[in-house]
C-alpha cells in the first residue's frame, strides 16, 4: 500500500487528533452488539474503488448479521483519526498501516488476510558484479514508496540482515513502483528492492527471466493484511466476531477477490491475527530512525 506523506508530517497530523454456517445464529446472544458496523479500506481514495470490496460488504454483514456501512478515507492517516474519534468500527489495512493505526488508537487485531507469495526481494541485473546484499555497501538501491511494507519495510530488513546500516551503509532512493523499476532497468541505480508481485510485473513487461534480473535476497512471508476494530467495541463481540468470520473464510474470501483490484486476495486465508506478527514492522520503523512514529 502505498504512502504519499512525510513520515514526520503523518506523526504530526496523527498525534494531533485526539447462507452462511451456523455460527452467525450465535450473533442473536450477543450482548452490547452495534446495530451498525462501520467500514474503512485504508487502501481505497474516495468512494469509486469501494464498489471492488461491495461483495464482500455485502457476505460480511450477512456472517455478522450486523449492517456495516463503508466508510471512505483519504488515507491510513484518515482512518487513524477516524478511529480515535469513534467515526470507524473496522479497518482494513496493510501491515505497516496496522503498526501506526495500533500504537495510535490501540485498536484490535480481529483477522489476518493473507497474501500467498508476499515477499521482499532485492534484484540486481544478471550483468553485476553484487552477488550479496553485503556487497551493497556503498552503492545505491532504488525502492517503492515510504512505509511500503513489500517496497521498503521489507527490503529494508533485508539490508539491515545482511548487517547493513540502511541510514548510512548505502544511498537508498524511494522511487515509487513505477519510478524504481525504470531508474533500475536503466542502470541508474545498483539494485532494485520491492515486492515479489512487482517482480514478476518486471519480468512479464520485459519478457524476461530469472537468469536477466536475479535475485539476491528474499524476505520470509511478510506479515498478513489485517482487518482490525475499534477498542471501543465489546470485547465478546469482537470475538464472537472473529469466530464468524475464520468460520465462514471460504466464502468471504471469493467475496473479497471478486473486486479489479481485490484480485491479489483471490487465494488468502482469514486467520487469527496476533499482533506480535507484525514486529519486524516496528523493528525496521526504529532502525531507520522513525521509532516515534509507533509509539515509545
Amino acid at each position: 500500500m502505498r504512502r504519499r506523506n512525510f513520515l514526520g508530517y503523518i506523526l504530526l497530523l496523527i498525534t494531533s487528533c485526539s447462507a452462511m454456517k451456523n455460527d452467525n445464529m450465535t450473533s442473536s446472544k450477543i450482548v452490547n452488539k452495534p446495530e451498525i458496523l462501520r467500514f474503512a479500506v485504508t487502501d481505497v481514495v474516495g468512494e469509486e474503488k469501494l464498489s471492488d470490496y461491495e461483495p464482500f460488504r455485502v457476505l460480511l454483514e450477512e456472517v455478522l448479521a450486523t449492517k456495516i456501512e463503508f466508510v471512505p478515507v483519504e488515507s491510513y492517516i484518515a482512518a487513524t483519526v477516524a478511529l480515535q474519534l469513534n467515526q470507524v468500527d473496522l479497518v482494513l489495512a496493510g501491515p505497516s498501516e496496522y503498526v501506526v493505526i495500533n500504537a495510535r488508537t490501540n485498536a484490535i487485531p480481529l483477522v489476518g488476510v493473507t497474501r500467498p507469495n508476499y515477499h521482499s526481494v532485492i534484484v540486481v541485473n544478471s550483468d553485476s558484479p553484487i552477488k550479496s546484499v553485503a556487497q551493497l555497501k556503498g552503492k545505491t538501491i532504488a525502492m517503492s514508496y515510504i512505509g511500503s511494507t513489500g517496497g521498503h519495510l521489507g527490503v529494508t530488513k533485508l539490508l539491515m540482515n545482511a548487517g547493513l546500516d540502511p541510514k548510512s551503509d548505502l544511498k537508498i532512493l524511494m522511487l515509487g513502483d513505477d519510478g524504481s523499476l525504470e531508474s533500475f532497468k536503466q542502470g541508474k541505480v545498483d539494485a532494485w528492492g520491492g515486492s515479489t508481485s512487482d517482480y514478476d510485473f518486471l519480468l512479464k513487461t520485459e519478457k524476461a527471466s530469472e537468469n536477466d534480473f536475479p535475485i539476491i535476497a528474499k524476505s520470509t512471508l511478510l506479515p498478513s493484511d489485517i482487518i482490525i476494530v475499534s477498542n471501543k467495541l465489546d470485547s465478546q463481540v469482537v470475538e464472537e466476531y472473529k469466530n464468524m468470520i475464520i468460520n465462514n473464510q471460504k466464502q468471504l474470501v471469493t467475496a473479497l477477490a471478486e473486486g479489479k483490484s481485490t484480485k491479489k486476495y483471490k487465494t488468502s486465508e482469514l486467520i487469527v491475527a496476533n499482533d506480535t506478527d507484525y514486529d519486524l514492522i516496528r523493528d525496521v520503523y526504529k532502525a531507520i530512525g522513525e521509532g516515534d512514529l509507533i509509539g515509545p
